[in-house]
């Protein structure tokens, strides 16, 4: 966390004056050609002005979005368990169990984000944009005001984290008197718990992918985008879960764990990297295919326009979350080695990161995106936040759910 620290407070002290002189030659190069921008319009809001500091909320704001979703993900698993009755995963489910712990983290940080900081990341917020009588008046986002207007979407963004942190301690509390009291009446419990999480999953999933991500290209929408980012969390997730796992084997703790559980966790990997490859490629296919401007606008920006850095990063998308975890997990005996899960684990977590970087960077920071020390700090920042804050919670009960009604199956558990 202290190097995170230091290598951000170093980014955000080298921005400097070259990011200046960038900006005001943007600038004055798209005042040149008429205003033009990719989709034909007015120059883009990121041409018009620029503050260095602003790539720095972002960061924060990106960072703060992509460690929300592995933390809810890890209550999200472990409500689908028990709302199967699954019975393979009691071994394990105390470690995603833990993740939810970080939303204390991650609330605040977005809360004071976007009621300090939000106009800079969501052009919606911007003076006089739904205005008639100002000269930024923008007719397709005033026809969306009653939806994307300051106090609306302030209520959503602390409902949401409210219902998904206050179902993570009704759960959590249940977990632990189970440890204590034993029975069945908390396990009957936790799956009703568990089933308004994943209808209150359904729901704010896709509220939080509209609001927090799609949002930031205010004029362009997608219908499929909600199951989009979900899938990206959740794949995240999973490899997250996985990785945890495996370390804490490593370090001399459940070695209950078996080679059946990772292929189990394995096999959730591999899938959803796939899902997650079904939803890009058919989002993609229909915007390519419809080819209508204010529809494909949003992957020429990310390809063609800008600057380079988004074209390298879709390629590396695409191999590093479906290429590499496909060809890596294909068969049996990889989905039950620790060397090739760890493997697979990284490639999911730093392309879903990267792919999190192109749904966000380019709305907000335009021209102006890179991989700096802001960048690097930020992520290291709050990756290692994130281990410290799930490390402290996973000390505060037994790695093993000692209790669970199907924890002898599990410890028998062979396919």
């Amino acid at each position: 966390m202290i190097i995170g620290a230091v290598l951000l407070g170093i980014g955000v002290f080298f921005l400097g004056s070259g990011e200046h002189e960038a900006a005001h030659a943007v600038a004055g190069h798209a005042a040149e050609h008429g205003g033009e921008h990719l989709s034909g319009g007015a120059v883009s809001h990121h041409e018009t002005s620029w503050n260095p500091l602003n790539r720095l909320w972002v960061n924060l704001w990106m960072n703060g979005v992509f460690f929300s979703g592995i933390a809810v993900i890890g209550m999200f698993f472990v409500a689908v368990q028990y709302l199967a009755k699954a019975g393979w995963s009691s071994v394990v489910k105390r470690i995603p169990e833990a993740f939810p712990k970080f939303l204390y983290f991650t609330f605040p940080v977005l809360l004071l984000l976007f009621v300090f900081k939000g106009d800079v990341i969501f052009h919606w917020m911007h003076h006089g944009i739904t205005d008639p009588a100002s000269e930024h008046y923008d007719k397709i986002i005033a026809g969306k005001k009653g939806y994307l207007n300051f106090t609306f979407f302030l209520v959503r963004l602390v409902a949401i984290f409210t219902v998904w942190i206050v179902l993570w301690n009704m759960m959590r509390k249940k977990s632990i008197e189970e440890d204590l009291n034993g029975g069945t009446q908390n396990f009957f419990d936790m799956v009703r718990i568990g089933t308004g999480f994943v209808v209150a999953m359904g729901i704010s999933s896709s509220l939080s992918a509209w609001d927090w991500v799609m949002s930031i290209d205010t004029h362009w929408f997608s219908t499929m985008f909600g199951w989009y980012m979900f899938s990206s969390w959740h794949v995240t997730g999973l490899a997250t879960i996985t990785l945890t796992v495996l370390f804490l084997k490593d370090k001399g703790y459940m070695q209950y764990v078996s080679d059946s559980h990772l292929h189990d966790l394995g096999k959730f990997m591999f899938a959803f990297s796939i899902f997650w490859t079904y939803v890009w490629f058919a989002q993609f296919l229909l915007i390519y295919y419809a080819n209508m401007p204010e529809e494909t606008i949003y992957f020429l920006e990310r390809w063609e326009g800008h600057n380079k850095v988004y074209k390298a990063v879709e390629i590396l998308n695409v191999f590093m979350n479906f290429f590499f975890p496909f060809l890596i997990m294909m068969t049996r005996d990889a989905k039950r080695t620790p060397i090739f899960l760890k493997i697979c684990c990284f490639f999911v977590i730093v392309g879903h990161y990267l792919d999190f970087y192109q749904m966000i960077m380019p709305g907000t920071v335009g021209p102006h995106g890179g991989f700096g020390l802001v960048e690097f700090g930020s992520v290291i920042l709050f990756a290692s936040a994130f281990v410290y804050v799930v490390s402290t919670e996973l000390t505060k009960a037994s790695l093993v759910a000692k209790n669970h009604p199907f924890l002898e199956e599990s410890l028998h558990h062979d396919i």
